[in-house]
């Protein structure tokens, strides 16, 4: 039913027949952003086209209408139609993905199903999101037993995929070697896995792997299909935090990647609307999670008739947990239309790929520095450039805890409010990096900006922290 009074302006609808505007700023009549900001930051929270915006508006009117009517007899089929576009984007079966509000919620909801033993391994990496990172440390604080021992990979940028797939499997073998004891047996390894039998005599110990399609910062591709293999090789369960990929990676095949579980944001480079996870469990892995969370009240009781009908019931507990503003998962359709009538996902990543990589080479000559990945193996649609300031030789010598939070602070508060302008700024490896991620509507103009807004900024970074005599 339509809504009378609800009419869209200027840019919050398009007409699918005619060809849309070319990438870069004729776009941004269907971006709301603030005409002066110039946004080089997609990447961080997603820009949600006014068009896709409109029809989730919309949609939230129609339930105030009635919400009994759309939540009890319309929303459902609008998750399913919702559903079937990302399971077709990603090359999975529809009854293995579900929706969640982000990457965190969805990893949590994984990793908190696992029956933790004494002795099992939960490995991470340096460069694992901060708050699965802390997932992790948080499951082996608790003090409930019992509870996984957590390993730690660390990448040091720059590396290339050779590289980082020689030090996974290496590290991997390393932790197995050094926890096989008289009692740890690493005999619970998941299907497909060499040597998996469907119901052993008694699973032991298991290693649970969280690995990175895209790293956040510095935002760099992983060889992540290729350390799913050796996962699966080596015994371990394959979590693969995907946040970054879908709207950015292409060509994504879960069904021949067959990764344990993946999770990914669609509101982050997919165009729909803020709050839009997706998490994918194959069906041999969905006895693994028992529960959503929060436990939704289509939990299935093991053990149960309905149990051994349908075993945990994936699916339908992951449809309503609550009730929270499912107007996001509906907007994944709107944003697939958006994006089609752009001209699609390769139309769209061969633009922001491009300008990502220009963009990159623009900086370096603004700021003369140098971006991190000189191959170009790790980068997508995410380019990380040098900032110039003062590189630490010695671990903690330059840069102490305290100072990397206050020029946090500083680059961000300088950047949002004086000059109208952000992207991701991090130190890694001793020096200062930005990881810009351009979008559609984005030129290599917008670089230009950023770049002299970050000369401006770092040298009263210098200049305020004392930075001078120790660069020397």
């Amino acid at each position: 039913m339509p809504f009378p009074q609800l009419v869209p302006l200027k840019g919050e609808s398009y007409d699918p027949t005619e060809k849309p505007p070319p990438f870069g700023h004729a776009l941004k009549k269907y971006i709301p952003l603030d005409e002066d900001y110039v946004n080089l930051n997609p990447g961080s929270w997603g820009t949600l086209p006014l068009p896709v915006l409109f029809a989730a508006t919309r949609l939230a009117y129609e339930i105030e209408r009635n919400p009994d009517k759309i939540y009890r007899q319309v929303f459902h089929p609008l998750i399913v139609q919702a559903r079937e576009s990302i399971a077709k984007l990603v090359g999975a079966d529809r009854d293995e993905i579900v929706f969640a509000p982000n990457a965190t919620h969805a990893l949590n909801t994984v990793l908190r199903n696992f029956e933790w033993r004494e002795g099992d391994l939960l490995v991470g990496a340096t460069t694992l999101y901060g708050g699965i990172a802390n997932t992790i440390r948080y499951l082996a604080d608790r003090s409930e037993h019992p509870r996984p021992e957590p390993c730690l990979i660390e990448y040091t940028f720059p590396l290339t995929h050779a590289q980082i797939l020689d030090i996974f499997r290496t590290k991997l073998r390393e932790f197995k070697a050094q926890h096989v004891t008289a009692g740890t047996q690493f005999t619970d390894i998941p299907p497909l896995s060499p040597g998996y039998t469907e119901a052993p005599a008694e699973r032991k110990n298991k290693i649970v792997v969280v690995l990175d399609s895209i790293t956040a910062t510095p935002g760099a591709l992983m060889p992540w299909q290729e350390m799913v293999r050796v996962c699966r090789e080596e015994g371990a369960w394959a979590v693969v935090d995907a946040a970054h990929s879908i709207g950015q990676e292409p060509n994504i095949n879960l069904s021949e990647a067959k990764p344990d579980f993946w999770v990914t944001d669609c509101h982050k480079w997919l165009y729909a609307k803020r709050g839009c996870a997706v998490l994918y469990v194959p069906k041999r892995n969905q006895h693994v999670v028992k529960s959503s969370i929060p436990t939704s009240h289509e939990y299935v009781h093991a053990g149960s008739a309905k149990a051994r009908e349908k075993g945990t019931n994936f699916v339908m507990q992951h449809g309503w947990t609550g009730t929270p503003d499912h107007t996001s998962y509906a907007s994944v359709p709107d944003a697939l239309a958006f994006r089609n009538w752009l001209g699609g996902e390769k139309v769209i990543n061969d633009y922001c790929h491009k300008l990502a990589l220009d963009g990159g080479e623009r900086l370096t000559r603004i700021m003369g520095t140098c971006v991190l990945d000189k191959t170009g193996e790790l980068t997508l649609n995410m380019v990380n450039v040098r900032l110039p300031l003062p590189v630490e030789k010695v671990r903690g010598e330059l840069y102490t805890p305290e100072k990397i939070a206050q020029i946090n602070v500083y680059l961000r508060d300088k950047l949002l409010d004086e000059w109208k302008t952000y992207a991701v700024h991090y130190i890694h490896a001793g020096a200062w990096w930005c990881r810009c991620s351009p979008q559609v509507f984005n030129e290599l103009s917008d670089f230009d900006y950023l770049g002299n807004a970050l000369n401006v900024v770092c040298e009263e970074i210098t200049e305020v922290f004392d930075l001078t005599e120790k660069q020397a």
